[in-house]
């Protein structure tokens, strides 16, 4: 009996440790971008953790009082008292609440995922304060803008810019659905969240890109009164984006009983994706004349397909920007900052058309 309490002791102190372990590579890094990528990496068995409280701790007091989130925050960050006192200081900052770069939605996955763990009714509340930010900050067109309460300039627009909408409503339907780690969520609000969908859905559909009466697909983020392409920043010009629409044509692929409207923007949206391919071109690696890192685009044979990140409205050409706004049509003319600082060529139509092979034998 004493040998079966040792090892189990044992075992236990191993897992203890390993936890430790992994908490300790990170608590003290402020490198923001691996926050959306770290907290999907926990494992179920860390959110027993005291480690994981303390984060979960972190996110409750890094939480607007709209219930959002900022983004490019580290917030498994270890705070002395005067880091606190400032963020709490800046709670009130309601234009900082944002879906932009994984925030809000990442953040109320991790307590939704700590509460289940704990049964802590503060990583609940937190949690279903975010679901209920989400919720509020819909606009009436169905969409989500970047910013809730940011009323001015390219921040109103509807986003699908990075996949900001896309996840938002990945999350939803997970709420509405009870799906894990959501089982907790209220039936009141699962019923919002459906209805949320729904609408986000059909905003989808009205901002298709329609040239001579065939639907395309879309453009990085649409006006919200009109629905049309619309300009952000000034490198991000009115466009069909061949990388944002990807996730969109996704999305629309695993409903599970698409209406034909849905059907015809998935039709369209594939055509416009095998219609677009940019062939026998390739990415080459190379250190300028100044020692920096950089690339240009050869010609190529057998290589996989790409699609560019924005062609143009009129004639579905690829182009590239610069800060300066002026469209350009070789990648080369564009400078070495925007040139290696932003995606502008993508391979992710490869799974569009692969997944849309077997829709289509379910959608016959």
């Amino acid at each position: 009996m004493k040998q079966l309490i040792l090892a189990l002791f044992t075992l236990l102190t191993v897992c203890i440790s390993a936890l430790a372990q992994e908490a300790g590579t990170y608590k003290n890094r402020q490198q923001f971008r691996n926050w959306t990528s770290l907290s999907r990496s926990f494992k179920d068995a860390f959110f027993t953790s005291p480690e994981a409280q303390r984060i979960g701790d972190n996110l409750l007091l890094y939480q607007q009082t709209t219930g959002g989130w900022k983004k490019n925050t580290y917030f498994p960050m270890e705070l002395s008292e005067a880091d606190k006192e400032k963020v709490i200081a800046e709670k009130s900052k309601v234009e900082e609440s944002t879906i932009d770069n994984n925030a809000t939605t990442t953040e109320i996955i991790y307590l939704s995922r700590l509460y289940l763990a704990t049964k802590m009714e503060k990583y609940r509340e937190g949690a279903l304060k975010g679901i209920n930010y989400l919720l509020d900050a819909q606009l009436d067109n169905g969409g989500w803008a970047q910013f809730s309460h940011r009323a001015y300039g390219y921040y109103t627009h509807i986003t699908y810019n990075d996949n900001a909408m896309r996840n938002v409503m990945l999350v939803v339907r997970d709420i509405y659905e009870k799906k894990a780690p959501f089982g907790y969520v209220p039936d009141a609000v699962c019923e919002r969240a459906r209805r949320a969908f729904d609408k986000g859905i059909d905003c989808i559909l009205k901002t298709q890109v329609v040239k001579e009466g065939k639907p395309t697909v879309w453009c990085a983020q649409h006006d919200e009164k009109t629905l049309a392409p619309a300009k952000a920043r000034s490198y991000e010009l009115p466009s069909l984006s061949g990388q944002e629409s990807d996730g969109l044509v996704e999305l629309l692929m695993s409903l599970p009983e698409p209406t034909p409207a849905v059907k015809r923007a998935i039709e369209g949206a594939v055509e416009w994706f095998r219609t677009s391919e940019v062939k026998g071109l390739k990415r080459e690696s190379y250190v300028n004349a100044e020692g920096k890192r950089d690339y240009r685009m050869v010609p190529c044979q057998d290589c996989p397909p790409l699609w560019g990140r924005f062609y143009t409205l009129d004639t579905n050409r690829p182009f590239f920007c610069d800060r300066d706004g002026v469209m350009k049509f070789d990648i080369s003319e564009i400078g070495h900052e925007r040139r290696t600082g932003y995606s502008w060529y993508n391979s992710d139509g490869i799974k569009v058309l692969k997944d849309y092979e077997q829709w289509k034998k379910l959608h016959p």
